[in-house]
């Protein structure tokens, strides 16, 4: 466990938070969330000695390792297998299989195994820095955005793989779908204070809203009846009959405490605009098919298909697979090898992709760069307000700005021309968890087409009627959403393996699984699934018996009340009244703690669920 007390942490003038304290306890798997900037990486860096707060103090027990991902490429052993082993616990030196499991699950091959790891881009070399934190098991694990640089399947492998942590975690991640269906609880960083609850995000930013609807009401009632006072003292002042109640008066606006109004947070609000389009196809693609060599084997081969005025198009699949290649041939940056793609006459896209922020001028302002797409000034101001570059920071130069911020100017310029067909490459990088819920409201609300590469679930499950699918070493188009993807289809590296006599692993795809085999998963399945149900299913009995008892203690309370009111019997009424505020906190509490078990209890048994399904079929 770690134990943070009396945090402070200031940079200049900027406050990120004051006088902060919490606790990760044993076996808790925490998500950190907060808006760009306000310290959640600094956070973590404290944690682990990168960076040191300004008061409090960070603590935890002897012989307590915490493990974080390293963004120093540093590689010492020979081959990539051998540079995951070397994080291997020393009683686990001959349990190189542990190693290679986390390996494949990040994506890497079985040949790659044996590659050197300079070999390798910077995004797998920095999974590669993940894989040895997942392989040493240390009692902590620190993760910020891990999935950065992971494509779906990894993505998923890792979802599955934090759930069976044993360990306290902490995980910094802008995919919301990513993050609640790994933790256990949740701490936001909001106005300069930490907040935790048990529970998803949903839970905390509940409570957040809650607690400010209160504050509010609060200080509006308390600035009447500061008021209130403040006009009997000046009406009565002068009277000398009313003296004692003036002055009491006087002490008591002295003792009550000012109810500051909350500073209005800035949220990124904003709504495409979109370009009238009155045919039925915007775009056609037949026969495409392109390859980054000469003669060299198809990146894409023989892909035909449309898209709608109203398509929600999802690009999908392992990273290096082409998805980014298909929307540059799209937008026309790449040409063809073979096919057409053939764009209706009123057809207009706004593209979007990270590795266009090259073309941003450093030496413009950001109001400037918007207004170079030829949009009235007034609107390109308006603009930088709806992405939170309000007044000054409009004047800021595009040198001097960080890569989320880079890419809301992209968004900006996006928003300055009307369009019919939004083509986005990977959107959510570099932008917060707040910015990315606004980024799919205004996708889900824009009135054309979307095509769209992300490996965000959460958008996937929103917003897609179609997919194109990289797979199995091919491209194929799927009809429907998100769900009956995976049901009828599933990504190949989740096919139930079947062991063959040497141990190795082949996929069902490629060979059926005997009804011996069938039944023996099927019943480690069912007996996983006992396990980790049993406790919390144990737990739920144990609440509800609890709620039904102060239950049953409130109605006999309040039977004593309705007594005491009419007896008038003040002093009881007094007791009574304190006895009923306790056990209706106690039975909240109550419900809130039935709320959490359920919840995780209902995420086992979906999971479990589906893998009986998919067993099935």
């Amino acid at each position: 466990m770690i134990k943070v007390t009396n945090l402070s942490k200031s940079f200049g003038t900027q406050v990120l938070f004051d006088d902060v304290s919490f606790t990760v306890n044993p076996g808790e798997r925490l998500g950190l969330v907060g808006r760009n900037g306000h310290g959640k990486s600094t956070l973590l860096k404290m944690i682990v000695d990168e960076e040191h707060p300004d008061n409090g103090k960070i603590s935890w027990p002897r012989e307590y390792r915490i493990g974080h991902v390293s963004q120093k490429l540093d590689f010492t052993g020979e081959t990539l297998i051998q540079e995951a082993c070397r994080e291997l616990q020393k009683h686990e030196q001959d349990e190189q299989w542990k190693a290679e499991k986390i390996l494949s699950g990040l994506g890497f091959s079985r040949t790659d195994m044996d590659r050197p790891p300079h070999e390798f881009s910077g995004g797998f070399q920095v999974r590669l820095n993940l894989a040895a934190v997942l392989v040493s098991e240390p009692r902590m694990l620190l993760l910020d955005e891990p999935t950065n640089y992971l494509d779906i399947i990894a993505i998923r492998w890792l979802s599955g793989f934090l759930r069976q942590w044993k360990g306290e975690m902490i995980l910094v991640t802008h995919d919301r779908s990513f993050m609640d269906s790994v933790v256990t609880h949740t701490m936001g960083i909001h106005r300069k204070k930490i907040r935790k609850v048990k529970g998803d995000t949903e839970k905390l930013y509940g409570q957040i809203l809650k607690e400010e609807e209160i504050h509010e009401k609060t200080r509006i009632n308390d600035e009447k009846k500061r008021k209130e006072a403040e006009q009997f003292i000046t009406r009565f002042r002068a009277k000398a009959r009313l003296a004692g109640l003036v002055q009491s008066r006087i002490k008591a606006l002295d003792k009550q405490g000012m109810f500051d109004k909350l500073e209005k947070i800035k949220n990124l609000d904003f709504s495409f605009s979109s370009k009238p389009f009155h045919a039925r196809t915007l775009a056609t693609m037949e026969g495409l098919t392109f390859s980054y060599q000469e003669n060299g084997k198809p990146l894409i081969a023989d892909l035909s298909f449309s898209i709608g005025a109203q398509d929600r198009i999802c690009v999908i699949g392992k990273n290096g697979r082409g998805k980014s290649t298909l929307l540059r041939l799209l937008t026309g940056e790449l040409q063809a090898l073979q096919g057409r793609i053939q764009h209706h006459p009123e057809t207009t896209m706004g593209y979007f992709a990270q590795t266009n922020i090259h073309v941003l001028h450093d030496s413009m302002t950001v109001e400037e760069e918007i207004a170079s797409t030829g949009t009235e000034r007034q609107n390109a101001r308006n603009i930088c307000g709806a992405m939170m570059f309000e007044g000054d920071m409009a004047l800021k130069k595009i040198s001097v700005l960080s890569g989320g911020e880079k890419s809301r100017v992209l968004l900006g310029k996006i928003l300055a021309a009307p369009s019919n067909l939004l083509v986005l490459d990977e959107p959510t990088n570099h932008l917060d968890m707040e910015a990315c819920d606004a980024l799919l409201a205004a996708i889900d609300s824009f009135d054309g087409a979307v095509i769209i590469v992300t490996h965000n679930e959460m958008f996937l499950n929103t917003l897609a009627n179609r997919f194109i699918v990289f797979q199995s070493g091919g491209i194929a188009v799927f009809e429907g959403s998100y769900h009956s993807f995976l049901e009828k289809i599933g990504w190949d590296e989740e096919k139930i393996p079947e062991k063959k006599d040497n141990n190795s692993i082949t996929e069902t795809a490629a060979t059926p699984v005997s009804k011996k085999e069938i039944r023996k998963i099927r019943a480690d399945i069912i007996s996983r699934r006992s396990r980790d149900l049993a406790p919390l299913e144990k737990k739920i009995a144990y609440v509800e018996s609890e709620i039904i008892g102060r239950e049953t203690d409130m109605e006999s309370l309040n039977r004593s009340m309705v007594e005491a009111s009419g007896t008038g019997d003040g002093s009881r009424i007094g007791e009574l009244s304190k006895e009923i505020h306790q056990l209706q906190r106690t039975i909240e509490s109550l419900y809130e703690d039935l709320e959490t078990i359920t919840l995780e209890a209902d995420r086992f048994r979906k999971n479990y669920d589906s893998e009986l399904k998919k067993l099935e079929q």
